[in-house]
């Protein structure tokens, strides 16, 4: 059975990736989007082909639980 597709995408590796955690949620932030406007600050996941994707110098993806948001604690 294939696995199911990353809800991330490329974001999960990429050097300009940052994760901006709130008490209920987890956003992926492009720092890229800093400097150059045609990046989205928050991108919709998941990204599958980015122009601006550079493979993380340590290749270890930051942590999340979502695609968007991951909620927490709700019941």
């Amino acid at each position: 059975m294939p696995e199911p597709p990353d809800p991330i995408g490329q974001c999960r590796t990429c050097r300009h990736a940052q994760t901006v955690r709130t008490p209920r949620s987890v956003f992926w932030l492009c720092s890229r989007s800093r400097t150059e406007p045609e990046f989205p600050r928050y991108p919709r996941l998941p990204v599958r082909d980015c122009p601006g994707f550079e493979p993380a110098p340590d290749a270890t993806p930051p942590e999340a639980e979502g695609p968007r948001a991951a909620e927490e604690g709700e019941g």
